[in-house]
């Protein structure tokens, strides 16, 4: 028998390599958020078409109205991690924005086809989305050791993706069925988006164990209705840097809504199909979540998952030079295999390549700034080609686009830290050595 520090009885200690147990808490929010996303992609899958060629928005409309709704959960997303650190009631904060995103299909099926009932159920969607994404992603940073954050992340990314895959499936389904009725599929997407809250109130935990590993220390989750210190996340020099990068690179990402209008135009394919263009990036993004967590991991001592995150973009920036070649079907199929790169190797990686440098009684709301600054930058990246496709054309729109993130690339492979980086230390706390 093993014993801890402080004499009592411990487990073995894991040989180098030993593959590890995905916490509980991180599976139960992985269901949750396959349910959800269910929810949601089946309005995402729609929507374009639904506001492009059926509503009749132009290029630039679209852009605008997509772009502003998801820099909308900007400031959500820093009220949603601060009130989940406040007192550490990550599991409420994060169902309140899960119900207000299965409400807002309500909203939609509601509306009709008012618009400014769309634009209202669009805002509370994205709100919702806001509210509960740092609040969960804190939760699954600390269920468990700051090593393999790639893999938790890999894995409910997995999972999340899976409900991305099969809402568009069922969009198609139900449109299918009921000969392009809109309204359909909000009522479907709104009933599975309840069933996402009650997975939630059931089966997750109210506060995650405490994670565990060399680089935990001081990083111990705070007890839940306890106010702990604040600590400014931006006053960490590495976090800057990871903050700086990634709301540089997602000012050069113009949205994957895009990218599938580029396709449905240039191959002349029939609208219904537009709902099933998406499946392929999902499937690649499927596929490839865990495995790049895993390797992101274990290149985590010398890269600090730096290296997996410019490679998922070096990836995106394949699918914009792609775009601007004739267009056939196996071009199709390479842009969205390079778009599924993108996303498992940028999204659940620069979660944990920022959490480490975050303590826990500041995990939300640092995870929250992160992905806030992310968010308005893409909001400025979807605007921005937007204007540029309606101003000068869709191929010189895509030139630019290449170009800038070519240049984001280069600047920032210099930014990011190129060693990992850990939690900084509070003298005042009992637990730092």
């Amino acid at each position: 028998m093993y014993l801890a520090a402080n004499g009592r009885p411990d487990a073995p200690p894991r040989p180098p390599g030993a593959r590890r147990r995905v916490p509980a808490a991180v599976l139960a929010l992985g269901a949750v958020s396959l349910v959800t996303d269910i929810s949601s992609e089946m309005v995402t899958a729609v929507l374009p078409l639904y506001l492009v060629l059926g509503l009749g928005l132009t290029p630039l409309q679209f852009g605008f109205l997509d772009g502003m709704f998801n820099g909308a959960t900007a400031l959500v997303r820093l009220l949603g991690g601060r009130l989940a650190d406040r007192r550490g009631h990550h599991k409420r904060v994060a169902g309140a924005g899960y119900l207000l995103s299965a409400l807002s299909r309500l909203g939609l099926l509601l509306a009709g086809g008012a618009t400014a009932g769309i634009a209202a159920a669009l805002a509370a969607d994205r709100l919702g989305k806001g509210i509960r994404t740092a609040p969960r992603d804190a939760l699954i940073s600390l269920s468990g050791p700051p090593e393999s954050l790639g893999r938790s992340f890999g894995v409910h990314r997995a999972m999340d993706t899976t409900g991305a895959l099969l809402g568009p499936l069922a969009a198609f389904a139900v449109l299918w069925a009921t000969a392009d009725a809109y309204d359909a599929v909000f009522a479907v997407s709104f009933c599975t988006g309840l069933l996402g809250v009650l997975l939630l109130v059931v089966y997750v935990p109210a506060a995650p164990g405490p994670a565990r590993g060399p680089a935990a220390g001081p990083a111990a989750t705070p007890p839940a209705g306890t106010r702990p210190p604040r600590r400014p996340v931006l006053r960490d020099p590495t976090f800057r840097r990871v903050l700086c990068a990634a709301a540089l690179l997602g000012a050069t990402t113009i949205g994957d809504a895009f990218l599938y209008l580029l396709l449905l135009r240039g191959l002349d394919l029939p609208p219904a199909l537009f709902t099933l263009l998406p499946l392929g990036a999902a499937a690649v993004y499927l596929l490839l979540a865990v495995p790049a967590g895993r390797l992101a991991d274990r290149a985590a001592d010398r890269t600090g998952r730096r290296t997996a995150f410019l490679l998922g973009h070096c990836a995106l920036l394949g699918a914009y030079v792609l775009l601007l070649a004739p267009l056939s079907p196996p071009t199709v199929v390479g842009v969205l295999v390079l778009l599924g790169v993108f996303y498992a190797a940028t999204d659940g990686v620069l979660m944990a390549l920022a959490a480490p440098a975050l303590p826990a009684a500041g995990r939300a709301g640092g995870l929250a700034v992160l992905q806030t600054g992310q968010a308005l930058a893409r909001l400025l990246g979807a605007a921005g080609f937007g204007a540029a496709w309606t101003l000068w054309g869709q191929r010189p729109a895509l030139w630019a686009a290449a170009l800038a993130l070519a240049g984001a690339l280069a600047a920032a492979s210099r930014i990011l830290p190129a060693a990992p980086p850990t939690a900084p230390t509070d003298p005042t706390d009992p637990e730092t050595p």
